[in-house]
């Protein structure tokens, strides 16, 4: 009797699952754990939000195991030894287990191989499991990899991608493997309230209700603030529940402006995978350094407990700070003006802004959070490094009625018949007004701060707030 053990980590589902599939072919029973690594907590990233998502995946995942006759065996400690543990205890030869792209992911993989050689095991990682596109797939000509994305999208565009793979119809779990009790929503302490359900089914069923509508307007409405018109399915992505293979070529058979534009969405995450794992530094470092002598903690504090806190006086930047801590996430717009805002108008260093979002947003991630504020505070893979987003433009452009703001800044509901107008400029009510709103007024004032960062970055001289006409690219 062969056995396999199939290790999940950032692929928690059964359908288009390439490891579980390999497993199943290779023998005649197979192990399919999940290993509660601390080097995980260690290094921050078991924050509750993700963590309540992560056990409504775990048990998500056991329930369709055991519908099929398997189970899923949960273990707790160092990722290398739990893995040797369970392979001696089954017999297994095998390990297969999805492709690293971080570089903890990687160097998970080199341990998880010299321990398991020892034992005659052998770690079988698979490709294109996590994203669409394998990393090293698409290169170009005369470097390691694309550090631009629209040429990295026409050759991601032409890559056939293989074809999605059914869920098992069995899995047989080898007798006496021992596991642990899974973790649960409910004993998760400091769970934002909007946080939503995790796992497979709950995915696919978003998936399927959003994507016949959903993805018609999404070309027109994926900024549209108050319409939260996006398909929300990035924390799905993260923890893997859902395919991106699947989610691509289906969103392709269904065609129109709209699902390219969610395709070209998708290729962002493809895309900032493969910068990540050739330079896994830029997790910490800027990935294009500009001489920036960032503010810090010390220096801004009070600046930044109020950008934290949803109350530095710019109503869209406020609403987005408050959607993600009752959400545990943000609309992509809010993202890159509450961003923007940060590094551009208050000059604070990025990873003091990267940190608190990974804090928070369930589908926080290594490679796409720290990427995404990289393009934003203008050190990354952005081409108009020194873009600034202005918050009163944005609003009027993408929340043009109040709605958004009104939804997540309550003090701005009291504005009267004739005062809607303010609702991104409250600071130009008569002062009496103000003042019985309760609102903050501004941190900082716009012109003030985009000529301290263009002084910064050695391009003064200003524009009157921001540029906010140059960034449709990324939005």
């Amino acid at each position: 009797m062969t056995v396999a053990v199939v290790l999940f980590t950032a692929d928690l589902r059964l359908h288009d699952h390439p490891p579980l599939a390999a497993a199943l072919a290779a023998a005649d029973e197979v192990v399919p754990l999940f290993v509660r690594d601390p080097g995980v907590r260690a290094a921050g990233f078991d924050v509750p939000n993700r963590a309540a998502f992560l056990a409504d995946c775990l048990a998500d995942l056991d329930a369709s195991l055991r519908r099929r006759g398997g189970r899923l065996v949960v273990r707790s400690g160092p990722v290398e030894r739990e893995v040797a543990a369970v392979a001696a205890e089954c017999g297994a030869t095998e390990v297969h287990l999805s492709g690293g792209i971080t570089g903890y992911a990687q160097r998970r993989e080199e341990r998880l191989g010299e321990a398991l050689r020892g034992q005659g095991v052998a770690v079988c990682p698979h490709d294109a499991v996590v994203t669409a596109v394998a990393p090293g797939a698409v290169t170009p000509a005369r470097a390691g990899h694309y550090a631009v994305f629209s040429p990295y999208f026409r050759r991601w565009s032409d890559e056939r991608l293989r074809d999605p793979l059914p869920p098992p119809r069995a899995v047989r779990v080898p007798e006496g493997v021992r596991g642990e009790p899974l973790p649960s929503r409910e004993a998760t302490a400091g769970v934002s309230p909007g946080v939503p359900r995790g796992g497979e089914t709950a995915g696919r069923e978003r998936f399927a209700g959003w994507l016949p509508s959903g993805s018609a307007a999404y070309d027109r409405r994926q900024d549209d603030l108050a319409g939260d018109a996006t398909s929300r399915l990035s924390p799905y992505l993260h923890f893997g529940a859902l395919s991106p293979v699947e989610l691509v070529r289906r969103a392709r058979e269904q065609g129109g402006p709209g699902a390219d534009a969610f395709v070209r969405q998708l290729c962002w995450r493809d895309f900032h995978h493969q910068v990540l794992a050739a330079r896994p530094d830029a997790s910490v470092r800027d990935y294009r350094p500009r001489g920036d002598h960032w503010r810090g903690e010390a220096e801004a504090h009070e600046e930044i407990a109020a950008w934290r806190e949803g109350r530095t006086g710019y109503p869209l930047v406020d609403a987005a700070m408050r959607q993600l801590v009752h959400e545990g996430w943000m609309h992509n717009r809010g993202r890159l003006l509450a961003a923007s805002f940060l590094t551009k108008t208050l000059y604070v260093d990025w990873r003091i802004g990267a940190r608190h979002f990974l804090d928070l947003l369930v589908d926080g991630d290594v490679v796409n959070n720290q990427l995404n504020w990289q393009w934003v505070a203008g050190t990354g893979t952005d081409t108009r490094p020194h873009r600034v987003l202005n918050p009163v433009v944005q609003g009027k452009r993408f929340d043009p009625r109040g709605d958004y703001v009104r939804r997540w800044v309550p003090e701005l509901r009291g504005l009267r018949e004739g005062e809607e107008r303010f609702v991104h400029e409250p600071w130009r009510l008569p002062e009496d007004r103000r003042a019985g709103l309760g609102y903050p007024p501004p941190l900082v004032d716009l012109v003030d701060g985009l000529a301290r960062f263009r002084h910064a970055r050695g391009r003064d001289g200003g524009d009157g707030g921001g540029d906010s006409d140059s960034d449709r690219d990324r939005g």
